[in-house]
């Protein structure tokens, strides 16, 4: 199987190579570090004697500050090391900012093909693999098997989309699965699709959603809170004056932010001291957002140059991992791609921790059970359109008694699903010591 896979690669490469060159100049960040995709990973430390060697791996910003209750317990151990890979450009930059301290090596995940799989592993060296969530590069895990090291599968999860095409590759699944010691699910329903697309009998545990455990920090005091308004042209100058309601757009892809500005006209028609915070998922489209936004009557300032001299209506937060500290300022909060045309949902896990009121469409297939959870929960109201976004927007910003019951539901639904990081760790205790054992 793994032969037919290499065969394939390099020919489905070549097809898709443009358009993932064309990605990487749009998004850019890619040119430091770009050689590790080759699996050209240099400077690591030799492997030290009762020390075992973790390699993570991480896609993005979202699966980097899930991992990083793991990444730091393991740290402060004396007998693990972590080497850490991402797969985007947002991602490797944000670990580098903030946690290469912490790590003996941080590279970008490798492509797929069995030289560069294959380089990068004789030269990591891993005495145990953790991957996040639905990770399954069939080169990766081949190499992971042939060397008898263990795979650990941690927040597993499998989208509507994922589940369907992986069930229509049921010659493959089973064995791309089998490869894992053990799969940690992120819910019972997840585990189920595990089990039903192959899993080995006995690998799939229900861990619950690691991202439950995400780390807040920075908690932001009035005084900061008040300092990144001003920052953001959003805080009001007249001495005494009530803070503006503040509409949060959470990680927006496009055409919502149409909508959201759509929503604000209404709520300044309905005399609401509104103002709007737009957070797109990409960066790299605030191009693509500054145009929208001179469509509108709206006054705007993206952050990317530097501190706003005035007030503005709408501010464009077109920086990378901000997220966390500019979703503590909302009083209501739109979680992005979900409306359509868009599809899968951004994750609302961050906003309902820090007690936010939220709101977000019908398509939040890759937080499924989380959105649901919300909405029976009280913390959440789902959104068919963008009709039907304004007529449940509007409501909740005129009213603070409101939003004040969704943000306590939110706190409640938090605290009563944490604990996943505490059975992740002890899961890979567990195996460390098994794979002692049988080395020993």
């Amino acid at each position: 199987m793994i032969w037919a896979y290499r065969i394939v690669f390099l020919p489905l490469l070549m097809i898709l190579l443009p358009r993932y060159l064309l990605r990487m100049k749009k998004r850019g960040g890619y040119r430091d570090g770009f050689l590790t995709r080759l699996g050209i990973i240099n400077g690591l430390p030799p492997k030290k004697a009762g020390v075992r060697r973790v390699w993570i791996q991480a896609v993005s910003v979202g699966e980097i500050l899930g991992v990083v209750p793991i990444l730091r317990a393991l740290a402060t151990r004396p007998d693990y090391e972590v080497f850490l890979t991402t797969t985007t450009s947002t991602g490797y930059a944000l670990a580098r900012e903030r946690y290469r301290d912490q790590l003996i090596g941080l590279a970008y995940f490798p492509l797929d093909f069995w030289p560069f799989s294959r380089r990068a592993w004789n030269r990591v060296q891993p005495d145990l693999c953790l991957l996040m969530e639905s990770e399954l590069w069939p080169e990766h895990l081949h190499q992971a098997a042939a060397r008898r090291v263990p795979l650990l599968l941690i927040n597993g999860r499998i989208s509507d989309r994922s589940f369907g095409r992986l069930s229509a590759l049921a010659f493959l699944t089973p064995r791309l699965l089998g490869k894992f010691s053990r799969i940690l699910a992120a819910s019972e329903d997840d585990a189920k699709r595990f089990n039903e697309l192959g899993a080995t009998a006995g690998t799939v545990t229900v861990s619950g959603n690691i991202k439950l455990d995400v780390n807040l920090e920075p908690i932001l005091n009035d005084a900061r809170k008040d300092s990144l308004l001003r920052e953001l042209g959003l805080s009001e100058t007249a001495k005494n004056s009530p803070p503006p309601i503040l509409l949060l757009g959470s990680s927006t892809w496009p055409g919502e932010e149409e909508t959201l500005l759509r929503t604000l006209g209404r709520a300044r028609e309905e005399g609401l001291n509104c103002r709007l915070l737009l957070v797109p998922r990409h960066m790299e489209r605030r191009t693509e957002v500054r145009r929208t936004l001179e469509g509108f009557p709206f006054s705007f300032h993206f952050r990317s140059q530097g501190a706003a001299s005035d007030v503005v209506d709408v501010a464009v937060a077109d920086t990378t991992g901000e997220l966390l500290r500019l979703t503590q300022l909302a009083d209501l909060v739109f979680v992005g791609k979900s409306l359509p045309p868009n599809h899968g949902g951004q994750t609302p896990i961050e906003a309902a921790a820090f007690g936010k009121p939220l709101l977000y469409g019908p398509y939040m297939t890759n937080f499924r059970l989380i959105a649901r959870q919300l909405v029976d929960a009280g913390a959440a109201v789902v959104v068919g359109d963008e009709t039907d976004l304004i007529e449940q927007a509007l409501p909740l910003l005129s009213r603070p008694e409101e939003r004040a019951r969704m943000a306590a539901r939110a706190r409640e639904w938090h605290a009563a699903n944490r604990g996943a990081v505490r059975k992740t760790l002890d899961t890979i205790e567990e195996m460390a010591a098994r794979n002692r054992a049988a080395h020993t």
